[in-house]
């Protein structure tokens, strides 16, 4: 089988990676360990959730063992609880081969990570796999520290204080020796609405960025108080009124291109009070260059643009990602923002090796992704909008008769 068998599996169903890949796994036990199991869910006769216990608790077995279990507990499934049913194939499998306990232990331990989901209001879960030992005596770390600093006076709900222990330990350990956390500030502002009235000409075609526009920026900059975090940085994102990327700059470049002006028409830029400067362009998309690797600029205009993997389905954060040629750079693709793309690892093995898929990504790096089985899924960068749609025809009907 195909290593990216599951990477169309999800592009086909519209799901990540790994939802695909639980989806698979269970489906081949169904078919291949729990026959059984299997025709009974087929005809309605067993919900899902009780067949997806027994997928779970036995997919780590021989077909022989779990049949065997399978057969013992099918009969009475519907009367026990998730939990219950999970718990008496675990024991029945225990009894027939305790090698198989120990395989599914050391196969959870090896699919062990950390990971990161949203929730609400600003707030994410943090979750972490480890071994029964490890997570305890982790746990009681946490809970022990937090239960001195609510001794000490902490007023805030134990919960709380264990969470703020638990991130103070990850990220600032007393005696780790390193330096703080940098911190990687992005802001997205509009171009058609930096002067506030979208009516006074303030809207910006194509790629062009004026002087004026970059000192209306930075007026605005310092009227809000906007400085470089200590150890981390400040960039800005230019956008159209689609929030299509114009350009990226750091918060010094601002300044310095704000106060440079338009080298073609200096004295018509230098004029602070100028309403729309000269209008030529001072900044824009980075140029594209003939090597293979991207240039700095590159490759920080192609990362803020996409912020993630632009694989549909995958979140995977830019700092973990590559930056990839959609047109293969040896099939004579430019290093060119037009024809870059951030991919994780993952991701970029299967553009490189896997075949029939086909990738094309429009200018405004609208990115779109065709199957070895002919799906297509389109992606966009974040924030920007799709293109309005033509306007429909006029409807005969509504014609005046002719005279």
């Amino acid at each position: 089988m195909s290593e990216f068998f599951v990477e169309e599996v999800a592009h086909a169903l519209n799901l990540g990676r790994g939802t695909a890949a639980f989806r698979a796994r269970r489906a081949f036990t169904w078919r291949d360990n729990l026959p059984a199991t299997f025709a009974l869910l087929r005809r309605g006769e067993i919900d899902e959730r009780r067949a997806g216990v027994l997928a779970d608790a036995l997919q780590a077995t021989t077909p022989a063992l779990a049949q065997a279990v399978e057969a013992a507990l099918l009969p009475g499934a519907g009367e026990l609880s998730l939990a219950r049913l999970r718990e008496r194939a675990l024991a029945l499998l225990a009894e027939l081969d305790a090698a198989a306990v120990e395989e599914r232990r050391a196969e959870a331990q090896r699919a062990a990570d950390v990971r990161v989901a949203p929730t609400v209001d600003g707030m994410a879960t943090l979750t972490g796999e480890l071994t029964v030992e490890e997570a305890a005596a982790c746990y009681a770390v946490i809970d022990q520290l937090a239960a001195m600093a609510k001794a000490d006076g902490d007023e805030r709900p134990i919960g709380q204080i264990r969470a703020a222990v638990m991130a103070m330990l990850i990220l600032r350990p007393a005696d780790h020796g390193l330096g703080g956390v940098s911190v990687q500030l992005t802001v997205t502002a509009a171009l058609d609405g930096l002067a506030g009235d979208t009516a006074a000409g303030g809207e910006v075609a194509g790629f062009a960025v004026t002087a004026a526009q970059l000192r209306e920026l930075l007026a605005r900059v310092e009227a809000l108080g906007l400085t470089t975090p200590a150890g981390g940085s400040l960039s800005f994102a230019l956008t159209d009124q689609r929030g299509r990327l114009l350009a990226t700059v750091t918060a010094g470049e601002l300044a310095r291109l704000a106060a440079k002006g338009c080298p073609q028409h200096p004295d018509a830029d230098a004029d602070a009070d100028a309403d729309d400067g000269c209008g030529c362009a001072v900044l824009g998309v980075p140029e594209d260059t003939a090597g293979y690797e991207p240039r700095a600029g590159q490759r920080r205009f192609v990362a803020t643009r996409d912020r993630r993997c632009r694989m549909p389905n995958c979140g995977q954060r830019v700092g973990w990602a590559d930056l990839d040629h959609v047109v293969a750079h040896a099939e004579g693709g430019a290093t060119s923002c037009a024809n870059l793309c951030c991919a994780c690892r993952s991701h970029h093995r299967l553009k490189t090796f896997a075949r029939g898929w086909r990738f094309r990504m429009d200018p405004d790096g609208t990115l779109h992704v065709t199957s070895p089985s002919g799906i297509t899924r389109t992606t966009r960068p974040p924030g920007l909008r799709p293109p309005e749609p033509p306007p429909s025809p006029p409807d005969p009907a509504d014609d005046p008769p002719p005279f």
